[in-house]
């Protein structure tokens, strides 16, 4: 897999008159008519350092058919600055081959330190200590290959922590909660819940495909990361279960721990919603 990083200029230090050429992604393509009643194509590219909305004017409709939105693509043309702003003027856009890049080059990824974040998720997996919970979480931290795609999963594709990295900050957010919550409420079964915290959306692995943007797999469109998980867990004890399968507030014949880990996931959801896209927004962010 290809590294882009030293072959193009990312889109934060593009500038007004610089040529623009290289691969980004596409998360925009729109067939548009100009007031002359010409044909031409607004686009919008992307890196993880921002985004660049361009447009293709000459030969628009053969332009369009090299690529579709989603894609990675190979650009060349020019930036100019309209209306204050800064667009690409692009004389061609192709689409890219598939696994030729690398996504973390093209997709937003977390702020934090991810050897921290694996350091805390590790530390509050030793805070487990019933046998049986115990061993069903070391399970999933000892895999590798798990343990790699949990580290680069998103938690979801536009809403709270929707970027690589998302899924493990997010999930050490809950378990950190939980760890406070049990001692100011020393009845809850504290192995149950933290054994819950740590795994309630191992399920995120399976439900994103990372491209030029996060998109579902077919599994993740069809069943869910809630029962994808579930399937992942596989015979695991049944309150651990139930936890998992209650955790966006599905609380029929619910555990207190249930309650607490949906209460403890959707706090830490809509706050990061809300610092990222606003209140309006955070309401829908588990």
């Amino acid at each position: 897999m290809t590294t882009v990083a030293d072959e193009r200029i990312p889109v934060a230090r593009l500038r007004a008159g610089a040529p623009i050429d290289g691969v980004f992604a596409c998360t925009r393509k729109d067939r548009m008519t100009a007031r002359n009643g010409s044909t031409y194509l607004a686009l919008e590219l992307r890196d993880r350092t921002g985004s660049l909305p361009a447009r293709v004017f000459r030969d628009a409709d053969f332009q369009a058919g090299r690529f579709d939105r989603g894609d990675l693509v190979q650009v060349s043309g020019r930036v100019e600055r309209f209306r204050d702003e800064l667009q690409a003027e692009l004389r061609e856009v192709a689409r890219v081959e598939d696994g030729a890049f690398d996504p973390a080059e093209f997709l937003p990824a977390a702020y934090r330190d991810m050897e921290e974040l694996d350091g805390f998720l590790e530390h509050l997996a030793r805070e487990v200590h019933d046998p049986e919970l115990a061993g069903v979480v070391q399970r999933f931290m000892a895999d590798g290959a798990f343990r790699e795609e949990f580290r680069r999963a998103p938690c979801t594709r536009g809403g709270h922590h929707s970027y690589l990295g998302g899924l493990l900050e997010h999930t050490v957010a809950v378990a950190t909660l939980v760890q406070e919550t049990c001692i100011l409420h020393p009845r809850l079964n504290s192995d149950l819940l933290m054994a819950a915290a740590l795994l309630h959306d191992i399920g995120k692995t399976r439900e994103f495909r990372l491209g030029a943007v996060i998109e579902l797999t077919d599994e993740g469109r069809l069943l869910g990361h809630v029962q994808l998980g579930l399937r992942m867990l596989g015979d695991v004890p049944l309150a651990l279960q139930h936890c998992v399968a209650a955790h966006h507030g599905d609380l029929r014949f619910g555990s207190p721990e249930a309650l607490a880990l949906y209460r403890l996931n959707a706090l830490d959801a809509t706050v990061k919603g809300a610092l990222e896209h606003g209140l309006a927004q955070a309401r829908n962010a588990t």
